[in-house]
C-alpha cells in the first residue's frame, strides 16, 4: 500500500459518519523507508465524522506485524492493537504542529492520513520485542541454549555466612 492511498477526500461526501477501511503492509512501511518490520497484515478503519466546521477521524488498527526477538533474533507475530482520533479543522495555512489538531486550508478537498496511520502503528510495538516462546519457555532456540550455559553460576558457600546484626534484626520479624 502506498502513502497516496490514505488521501480521503472530503469535498464530496454529506456530513455525517463515513468509514474508510485499509489493509497495512509491508511496502506501506517500506515507502517510510521504515525497515524494522519483517512482515506486516494490519487492518486499520478509519471512521470520518464531518461537520461543517470540522472533521474527526478515528483511526482503529487491529492486525500482526513479523518481527525479530530483541533476545534470540527468532522472528515472530506481534499483535498491533492501535487507536488515534484526529480533528482537522479549517484555517488560513497548513498546520500540524499539535499532535491532535490539523488544520489545513479552506480550499483543501482532501486529507492526507498517511503519515498519522504510520506514527500510530510504529508507536504500537512495544520498544523491547521479546518472543512469546521466551516468556513461557517453549521456545527451542540455539541462542537460548547459549545464553544459559553463560550464564554465571550462584556459590552456595557463602549463603550460609551471614552478618550476625541481621540475624538480630530478622528474629524480630518472626517474633510476633
Amino acid at each position: 500500500m502506498k502513502k497516496r492511498e490514505f488521501s480521503v477526500p472530503f469535498s464530496g461526501l454529506k456530513q455525517g459518519k463515513h468509514e474508510f477501511d485499509y489493509v497495512v503492509e509491508n511496502e506501506f512501511f517500506e515507502s517510510f523507508e521504515y525497515n524494522d518490520f519483517n512482515g506486516a497484515n494490519i487492518n486499520v478503519q478509519v471512521l470520518l465524522n464531518k461537520t461543517s466546521t470540522m472533521l474527526e477521524f478515528d483511526l482503529i488498527a487491529s492486525g500482526t506485524v513479523n518481527v525479530d526477538c530483541d533476545i534470540t533474533s527468532e522472528p515472530y507475530d506481534q499483535e498491533i492493537p492501535a487507536e488515534l482520533r484526529l480533528v482537522v479543522k479549517f484555517g488560513d495555512s497548513f498546520n500540524n504542529e499539535n499532535d491532535e489538531i490539523l488544520v489545513i486550508p479552506h480550499g483543501e478537498h482532501q486529507v492526507d492520513l498517511a503519515q498519522y496511520v504510520y506514527e500510530m502503528l510504529v508507536l504500537a510495538v512495544p520498544q523491547k520485542r521479546v518472543h512469546p516462546g521466551v516468556e513461557d519457555g517453549t521456545l527451542d532456540s540455539e541462542v537460548l541454549k547459549k545464553l544459559e550455559a553463560l550464564q554465571p553460576k550462584e556459590k552456595k558457600d557463602n549463603k550460609e555466612e551471614t552478618d550476625p546484626r541481621w540475624d538480630a534484626l530478622k528474629k524480630l520479624i518472626t517474633d510476633k
